[in-house]
Protein backbone atom coordinates (compact mmCIF):
# COMPACT_ATOMS: atom_id res chain seq x y z
CA UNK A 1 0.00 0.00 0.00
CA UNK A 2 1.29 3.43 -0.91
CA UNK A 3 0.01 6.89 -1.89
CA UNK A 4 1.67 8.75 -4.78
CA UNK A 5 1.28 12.49 -5.31
CA UNK A 6 2.52 14.16 -8.50
CA UNK A 7 2.44 17.87 -7.77
CA UNK A 8 3.19 20.68 -10.26
CA UNK A 9 5.31 23.40 -8.71
CA UNK A 10 3.30 26.66 -8.54
CA UNK A 11 4.80 30.05 -9.38
CA UNK A 12 4.84 30.91 -5.68
CA UNK A 13 7.47 28.20 -5.12
CA UNK A 14 9.62 28.92 -8.16
CA UNK A 15 13.35 28.46 -7.45
CA UNK A 16 12.68 27.07 -3.99
CA UNK A 17 14.09 23.85 -2.57
CA UNK A 18 12.04 20.69 -2.24
CA UNK A 19 12.36 21.18 1.52
CA UNK A 20 10.68 24.59 1.21
CA UNK A 21 7.86 23.05 -0.82
CA UNK A 22 7.24 20.35 1.77
CA UNK A 23 7.19 22.98 4.50
CA UNK A 24 4.78 25.19 2.52
CA UNK A 25 2.46 22.22 2.05
CA UNK A 26 2.50 21.60 5.84
CA UNK A 27 3.97 18.11 5.63
CA UNK A 28 5.28 17.33 9.15
CA UNK A 29 9.06 17.28 9.63
CA UNK A 30 8.94 13.63 10.71
CA UNK A 31 7.35 12.63 7.40
CA UNK A 32 9.71 14.90 5.45
CA UNK A 33 12.60 12.99 7.03
CA UNK A 34 11.09 9.64 6.11
CA UNK A 35 10.54 10.72 2.51
CA UNK A 36 14.20 11.78 2.37
CA UNK A 37 15.56 8.66 4.03
CA UNK A 38 13.40 6.39 1.89
CA UNK A 39 14.50 8.19 -1.30
CA UNK A 40 10.86 8.72 -2.21
CA UNK A 41 11.25 12.21 -3.66
CA UNK A 42 11.29 12.55 -7.47
CA UNK A 43 11.54 15.71 -9.59
CA UNK A 44 10.69 15.44 -13.28
CA UNK A 45 10.95 11.64 -13.07
CA UNK A 46 14.44 11.71 -11.54
CA UNK A 47 15.41 10.97 -7.91
CA UNK A 48 15.92 14.18 -5.95
CA UNK A 49 16.88 15.38 -2.49
CA UNK A 50 15.23 17.94 -0.23
CA UNK A 51 17.94 20.39 -1.32
CA UNK A 52 16.98 20.13 -5.01
CA UNK A 53 15.92 23.47 -6.52
CA UNK A 54 12.59 23.33 -8.37
CA UNK A 55 11.00 25.68 -10.88
CA UNK A 56 7.46 26.60 -11.91
CA UNK A 57 5.67 23.64 -13.55
CA UNK A 58 8.31 21.12 -12.51
CA UNK A 59 6.68 17.87 -11.43
CA UNK A 60 7.44 16.89 -7.83
CA UNK A 61 6.43 13.32 -7.04
CA UNK A 62 6.15 12.11 -3.45
CA UNK A 63 5.54 8.49 -2.52
CA UNK A 64 4.08 7.90 0.94
CA UNK A 65 4.06 4.48 2.62
CA UNK A 66 2.15 3.18 5.68
CA UNK A 67 5.10 3.59 8.08
CA UNK A 68 4.98 7.35 7.46
CA UNK A 69 1.74 7.60 9.45
CA UNK A 70 0.58 6.88 12.98
CA UNK A 71 -2.74 5.56 11.65
CA UNK A 72 -2.09 4.30 8.12
CA UNK A 73 -5.19 2.12 7.86
CA UNK A 74 -8.80 3.15 8.32
CA UNK A 75 -10.40 0.39 10.38
CA UNK A 76 -14.02 1.52 10.68
CA UNK A 77 -16.46 -1.33 10.07
CA UNK A 78 -18.65 -0.62 7.01
CA UNK A 79 -22.32 -0.01 7.79
CA UNK A 80 -24.62 0.51 4.80
CA UNK A 81 -27.84 1.04 6.80
CA UNK A 82 -27.68 4.80 6.26
CA UNK A 83 -26.41 7.06 3.46
CA UNK A 84 -24.72 10.30 4.51
CA UNK A 85 -25.26 13.37 2.28
CA UNK A 86 -21.97 14.52 0.73
CA UNK A 87 -21.66 18.31 0.29
CA UNK A 88 -18.18 18.42 -1.28
CA UNK A 89 -15.62 15.84 -2.35
CA UNK A 90 -12.25 15.61 -4.06
CA UNK A 91 -9.63 12.86 -4.15
CA UNK A 92 -8.33 13.68 -0.66
CA UNK A 93 -11.32 14.68 1.45
CA UNK A 94 -15.02 15.15 1.70
CA UNK A 95 -17.45 17.32 3.65
CA UNK A 96 -20.67 15.65 4.74
CA UNK A 97 -23.91 16.92 6.21
CA UNK A 98 -23.96 15.01 9.50
CA UNK A 99 -27.46 14.24 10.79
CA UNK A 100 -28.38 15.08 14.38
CA UNK A 101 -28.42 12.03 16.65
CA UNK A 102 -25.63 10.19 14.83
CA UNK A 103 -22.27 9.77 16.55
CA UNK A 104 -19.23 10.97 14.62
CA UNK A 105 -17.17 7.84 15.26
CA UNK A 106 -17.27 4.58 17.21
CA UNK A 107 -15.93 4.45 20.76
CA UNK A 108 -15.82 0.67 21.19
CA UNK A 109 -14.30 -2.18 19.11
CA UNK A 110 -16.88 -3.61 16.76
CA UNK A 111 -19.22 -0.63 17.10
CA UNK A 112 -21.26 0.43 14.05
CA UNK A 113 -24.02 2.95 13.41
CA UNK A 114 -21.74 6.03 13.42
CA UNK A 115 -20.94 8.52 10.67
CA UNK A 116 -17.52 6.98 10.01
CA UNK A 117 -19.07 3.51 9.72
CA UNK A 118 -21.59 4.78 7.16
CA UNK A 119 -18.81 6.50 5.20
CA UNK A 120 -16.66 3.35 5.28
CA UNK A 121 -19.44 1.64 3.33
CA UNK A 122 -20.04 4.59 0.99
CA UNK A 123 -16.37 5.10 0.06
CA UNK A 124 -15.56 1.40 -0.40
CA UNK A 125 -16.92 1.45 -3.94
CA UNK A 126 -14.39 4.16 -4.80
CA UNK A 127 -11.51 2.22 -3.19
CA UNK A 128 -11.33 4.92 -0.53
CA UNK A 129 -11.66 4.99 3.24
CA UNK A 130 -12.62 7.63 5.83
CA UNK A 131 -10.15 9.09 8.33
CA UNK A 132 -11.19 11.26 11.29
CA UNK A 133 -10.13 14.92 11.17
CA UNK A 134 -12.55 16.60 13.59
CA UNK A 135 -15.84 15.62 15.17
CA UNK A 136 -19.26 17.02 15.94
CA UNK A 137 -21.19 16.15 19.09
CA UNK A 138 -23.77 13.43 18.57
CA UNK A 139 -26.76 15.79 18.69
CA UNK A 140 -25.12 18.47 16.48
CA UNK A 141 -25.88 18.45 12.77
CA UNK A 142 -24.12 19.99 9.80
CA UNK A 143 -20.86 20.24 7.87
CA UNK A 144 -18.14 17.84 8.98
CA UNK A 145 -14.75 17.32 7.33
CA UNK A 146 -13.41 13.79 6.71
CA UNK A 147 -10.10 12.79 5.09
CA UNK A 148 -9.95 10.01 2.50
CA UNK A 149 -6.33 8.99 3.08
CA UNK A 150 -3.73 9.33 5.84
CA UNK A 151 -1.54 11.74 3.83
CA UNK A 152 -3.81 14.76 4.30
CA UNK A 153 -4.81 14.05 7.93
CA UNK A 154 -1.82 15.88 9.54
CA UNK A 155 -2.10 18.68 6.96
CA UNK A 156 -5.79 19.22 7.73
CA UNK A 157 -5.04 19.01 11.47
CA UNK A 158 -2.54 21.86 11.11
CA UNK A 159 -4.93 23.92 8.98
CA UNK A 160 -7.63 23.55 11.64
CA UNK A 161 -5.32 24.33 14.56
CA UNK A 162 -3.99 27.44 12.79
CA UNK A 163 -7.60 28.56 12.06
CA UNK A 164 -6.95 28.49 8.30
CA UNK A 165 -9.97 26.18 8.15
CA UNK A 166 -12.87 28.06 9.73
CA UNK A 167 -16.08 26.58 11.09
CA UNK A 168 -19.33 28.53 11.43
CA UNK A 169 -22.29 27.38 13.52
CA UNK A 170 -25.84 28.51 14.12
CA UNK A 171 -27.82 27.86 17.28
CA UNK A 172 -31.16 28.77 18.78
CA UNK A 173 -30.60 29.78 22.39
CA UNK A 174 -32.74 30.90 25.29
CA UNK A 175 -33.16 34.60 26.03
CA UNK A 176 -32.18 37.81 24.28
CA UNK A 177 -28.73 39.37 24.24
CA UNK A 178 -27.90 42.88 25.42
CA UNK A 179 -25.72 43.41 22.33
CA UNK A 180 -26.06 42.00 18.81
CA UNK A 181 -22.50 40.74 18.71
CA UNK A 182 -19.72 39.95 21.12
CA UNK A 183 -17.11 37.47 22.27
CA UNK A 184 -16.95 34.85 25.05
CA UNK A 185 -13.47 34.44 26.52
CA UNK A 186 -13.96 32.38 29.70
CA UNK A 187 -11.50 29.44 29.88
CA UNK A 188 -13.09 25.96 29.88
CA UNK A 189 -12.24 22.81 31.81
CA UNK A 190 -13.86 19.75 33.36
CA UNK A 191 -16.88 20.25 35.58
CA UNK A 192 -15.73 19.02 39.03
CA UNK A 193 -19.28 17.89 39.89
CA UNK A 194 -20.19 15.99 36.70
CA UNK A 195 -17.67 14.11 34.59
CA UNK A 196 -19.93 14.34 31.52
CA UNK A 197 -19.77 18.12 31.50
CA UNK A 198 -17.37 21.02 31.06
CA UNK A 199 -17.60 24.46 32.65
CA UNK A 200 -15.88 27.85 32.75
CA UNK A 201 -13.10 28.94 35.09
CA UNK A 202 -12.47 25.49 36.57
CA UNK A 203 -9.14 24.49 38.10
CA UNK A 204 -7.95 22.85 34.87
CA UNK A 205 -9.53 25.40 32.51
CA UNK A 206 -7.80 26.18 29.21
CA UNK A 207 -8.21 29.30 27.04
CA UNK A 208 -11.38 29.34 24.95
CA UNK A 209 -12.69 32.08 22.65
CA UNK A 210 -16.02 32.18 20.80
CA UNK A 211 -17.51 34.99 18.68
CA UNK A 212 -21.29 35.38 18.47
CA UNK A 213 -23.69 37.45 16.38
CA UNK A 214 -27.46 37.61 16.88
CA UNK A 215 -29.29 37.03 13.59
CA UNK A 216 -32.95 37.06 14.66
CA UNK A 217 -35.29 36.40 17.59
CA UNK A 218 -38.51 34.43 18.10
CA UNK A 219 -40.35 35.07 21.35
CA UNK A 220 -37.75 34.86 24.10
CA UNK A 221 -35.28 32.91 21.91
CA UNK A 222 -32.37 34.12 19.77
CA UNK A 223 -30.75 32.66 16.65
CA UNK A 224 -27.00 33.24 16.86
CA UNK A 225 -24.11 32.66 14.49
CA UNK A 226 -20.97 31.36 16.18
CA UNK A 227 -17.28 31.22 15.26
CA UNK A 228 -14.72 29.16 17.16
CA UNK A 229 -11.24 30.51 17.80
CA UNK A 230 -10.36 27.45 19.90
CA UNK A 231 -11.71 23.92 20.00
CA UNK A 232 -12.45 22.94 23.59
CA UNK A 233 -14.87 20.11 24.30
CA UNK A 234 -18.46 21.44 24.38
CA UNK A 235 -17.07 24.95 23.85
CA UNK A 236 -20.11 26.49 22.19
CA UNK A 237 -22.53 24.77 24.53
CA UNK A 238 -20.61 25.80 27.65
CA UNK A 239 -19.95 29.40 26.64
CA UNK A 240 -23.62 29.95 25.84
CA UNK A 241 -24.87 28.21 28.97
CA UNK A 242 -22.43 30.17 31.15
CA UNK A 243 -23.76 33.39 29.62
CA UNK A 244 -27.30 32.30 30.64
CA UNK A 245 -28.22 31.57 27.04
CA UNK A 246 -28.12 27.75 26.85
CA UNK A 247 -28.67 26.16 23.45
CA UNK A 248 -32.27 24.98 23.23
CA UNK A 249 -32.54 21.23 23.64
CA UNK A 250 -29.08 20.76 25.16
CA UNK A 251 -29.44 17.68 27.40
CA UNK A 252 -26.48 18.71 29.59
CA UNK A 253 -26.76 22.49 29.87
CA UNK A 254 -30.38 23.48 29.12
CA UNK A 255 -32.71 23.00 32.12
CA UNK A 256 -35.71 23.00 29.75
CA UNK A 257 -34.17 20.62 27.21
CA UNK A 258 -37.13 18.20 27.21
CA UNK A 259 -39.33 20.81 25.55
CA UNK A 260 -37.33 20.56 22.29
CA UNK A 261 -36.97 17.53 20.00
CA UNK A 262 -33.21 17.98 19.58
CA UNK A 263 -30.18 20.16 20.33
CA UNK A 264 -30.62 23.20 18.10
CA UNK A 265 -26.97 23.52 17.05
CA UNK A 266 -25.93 23.22 13.40
CA UNK A 267 -22.53 23.53 11.67
CA UNK A 268 -23.64 25.66 8.74
CA UNK A 269 -20.34 26.33 6.96
CA UNK A 270 -16.79 25.07 6.55
CA UNK A 271 -14.26 27.36 4.91
CA UNK A 272 -11.68 24.91 3.59
CA UNK A 273 -8.12 25.26 2.42
CA UNK A 274 -7.43 22.41 0.01
CA UNK A 275 -4.14 20.59 0.75
CA UNK A 276 -1.29 21.12 -1.74
CA UNK A 277 -3.19 23.66 -3.90
CA UNK A 278 -4.09 26.20 -1.22
CA UNK A 279 -7.47 26.75 -2.89
CA UNK A 280 -10.13 28.23 -0.60
CA UNK A 281 -13.55 26.56 -0.77
CA UNK A 282 -16.70 27.40 1.18
CA UNK A 283 -19.03 24.49 1.86
CA UNK A 284 -22.51 25.13 3.26
CA UNK A 285 -24.83 22.69 5.01
CA UNK A 286 -28.49 23.80 4.65
CA UNK A 287 -30.26 24.64 7.91
CA UNK A 288 -32.65 21.91 9.08
CA UNK A 289 -36.31 22.85 8.66
CA UNK A 290 -36.80 23.05 12.42
CA UNK A 291 -34.47 26.10 12.55
CA UNK A 292 -36.82 28.11 10.34
CA UNK A 293 -40.16 27.23 11.99
CA UNK A 294 -40.39 30.38 14.15
CA UNK A 295 -43.85 29.72 15.56
CA UNK A 296 -42.90 26.23 16.66
CA UNK A 297 -39.60 27.45 18.09
CA UNK A 298 -41.46 29.81 20.46
CA UNK A 299 -42.95 26.78 22.23
CA UNK A 300 -39.62 25.13 23.12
Amino acid sequence: MHWTYSLPIPATLDQQTVRACLKAWLIPKRIQGQLRQGRRIIVNQRPASVATIVHTNDQLTLVFVPTDFRTPKSAYLPDSTQTVPILYQNADLLVVNKPAGVKSHPNQPGETGTLLNFLAAQTAAQAGAPYMVHRLDQMTSGAMLVALNPVVVPILDRLISSKAIRRTYRAWVRGRFATDRGQFTAPIGRDPLDKRKRWVNTADAQPAVTDYQVLTTAGDHSLVELHLHTGRTHQLRVHLAASRHPIIGDPLYDPLAKRAPRLLLHAIELQLIIPFTGESVRVNAPLPAIFNDLERLKTY
